[in-house]
């Protein structure tokens, strides 16, 4: 199945209830179908490389294969797991990605970070952390792509706080954003992966539910939420780039 587009959207002209109401029920190929037909050369994939984020980044390049590629944007913070970085690598191979990496400027290294904004700054500074190695770098490059919508690997289900969720949504930018995951669940997620043979991080079979930075992401225990492990004891439930 290829897309072709159609001319793009305004944001402005958008109705976000009627969008919701639509396609409350819809696959999320057919919303990312949507997507790829009406906001063309303005979309973007943000990818952290979890198995959601395989599994929307198959749907565009394998199932939707549009005649131009949604770039995906990835936000190196320098602190990922080796894990991580190889699954990149390893999906650039797969799909041929249009990716595009973001990082902290003028720093390309943790001993470069750690020397420029002082040691273990996730312990002292957790909020100045993220936004150095997450929210600015995203910020530039939806801007240097001119995106005018975003695709995410959110879910309803990840947590507690993710629960209203919608699946269309402006960001503080104006930019619209979209969660054609939102009322997936994790079960859903992973069926896919087996039934697609869908590449992903071997840390989610060591009990790495959901995977950020190294320092500051541990495995959950049953009963725990899936993003429990993200920045366990520091009371946060979102890095920034989704607030």
């Amino acid at each position: 199945m290829t897309y072709t587009p159609v001319a793009p959207f305004r944001v402005s002209t958008f109705d976000l209830d009627q969008l919701n109401q639509q396609f409350a029920d819809a696959l999320p190929q057919e919303i990312l179908g949507w997507c790829v037909q009406h906001l063309s050369a303005r979309l973007v994939q943000t990818s952290a490389f979890n198995v959601d984020d395989m599994v929307i980044t198959d749907l565009l390049y394998r199932e939707l294969r549009p005649s131009k590629p949604v770039p995906v944007l990835f936000l190196d913070t320098l602190h990922h797991f080796p894990q991580t970085l190889e699954l990149v690598a390893k999906a650039q191979k797969r799909y041929d990605l249009d990716l595009r990496v973001y990082q902290v400027p003028e720093v390309t290294s943790r001993a470069a970070f750690a020397a420029r904004y002082g040691e273990a700054l996730w312990d002292t500074d957790i909020q100045q952390f993220h936004h150095l190695t997450k929210v600015e770098p995203l910020q530039r490059g939806l801007a240097d792509l001119g995106a005018v919508a975003w695709i995410t690997g959110r879910r309803r289900d990840q947590a507690v706080t993710r629960g209203e969720m919608p699946i269309f949504e402006l960001d503080t930018h104006q930019r619209l954003k979209v969660n054609p995951l939102a009322a997936w669940t994790r079960k859903q997620s992973w069926i896919y992966v087996f039934e697609h043979s869908v590449i992903y991080n071997p840390l989610h079979d060591q009990g790495y539910a959901s995977i950020g930075d190294e320092p500051i992401t541990t495995a959950v225990e049953d009963g725990e939420d899936e993003r429990a492990g993200r920045w366990r004891g520091t009371g946060k439930t979102e890095c920034g780039i989704h607030l």
